[in-house]
Formats: structure tokens, sequence, C-alpha cells
């Protein structure tokens, strides 16, 4: 006999999270972390049934509350990135101007750039006088600015 899922309805923002309510982690890359409804399965097995009002951005770090007060812990899960830096800040904001024509997720790291791998994309940065490293990391891109969710991530619609 299958048990019924646990429900997580909110979510609590890594700044406020309370630790000792941690049960559990789930892994997901960017754009697994905008949701409004979905299942999950935890690294240690837990299945829940996320259930949220509105599709929300989910940050590496934040937690989801199940119904009974445990938390689920929300990993970023490392992606192939490049990270892109210029000699100064007036060709980092030129860099940032031509990857937002471009409509490409990008994450501001400090005085850092990062942007998914993309050959075509790295080549005209190169041309343009960027500076780029290929990472593995947690990708948290900057808010589009038509978002749902404050501007949180990218714009997408989860049934």
């Amino acid at each position: 006999m299958n048990k019924p899922l646990r429900r997580a309805s909110s979510v609590s923002r890594a700044d406020e999270l309370d630790r000792s309510h941690i049960i559990d982690r789930v892994v997901l890359d960017a754009d697994e972390r905008h949701r409004r409804r979905v299942v999950l399965t935890g690294e240690r097995g837990t299945q829940i049934l996320l259930d949220l009002p509105h599709a929300t951005v989910l940050h590496d770090g934040d937690g989801l509350v199940l119904d009974e007060g445990s938390i689920i812990l929300v990993a970023g899960k490392p992606e192939a990135l490049v990270e892109i830096t210029a000699a100064g800040v007036q060709e980092l904001a030129r860099l940032a101007w031509h990857i937002g024509n471009r409509h490409t997720d990008v994450q501001v790291v400090g005085e850092r750039l990062r942007i998914r791998r993309d050959r075509v994309l790295e080549e005209m940065l190169r041309g343009l006088g960027a500076h780029l490293t290929a990472i593995e990391a947690p990708f948290d891109p900057e808010p589009g600015a038509y978002g749902q969710d404050h501007g949180h991530g990218p714009h997408r619609h989860d049934g």
C-alpha cells in the first residue's frame, strides 16, 4: 500500500531557514528550481509533493517546508558554466549588454558574470575582450524583467 506523499506548500529562504528541521535534500539545476507543483525525491528517499500557490524560484540553500514542519533543503546542482571577467567595470558592462541582447540567462557574482556554456557566445565574448574560465557551479541567474515571481529566475510556466 502506497503511503500518501508528504506535502510542501511553502518555502523558507536560506537566510531565515531553521536548519534543525532539515530531514533531506533535493539537488536541482536552475531550470528545475523554478516550480509551482512537482513531485520531488530527496537524496535520502523522501518523496514530497511541492504544491506552491504560484511558480516560485528556489535558490540554493532554501528550504521546502513540509506541512508538519520538517524541511527539505534545496541545493543547486553544479552546471557547466563559463565565468566572464573584463579589464574594468565599463568593459564588463559592455559584455553584459551583449549577453542580454541575446536573451541569455546571466548570473552576476561580484565583478564577474556567469552564463551556461555556449561555444558561439564564448567566441563572441572572447572577440569583445572578455576573459573566460570554464567552471562547474550551481547557476542562479538574474531575475527576468517580466518574471512572475517578483522577477526571480527564468520566466516559465509550471503546471
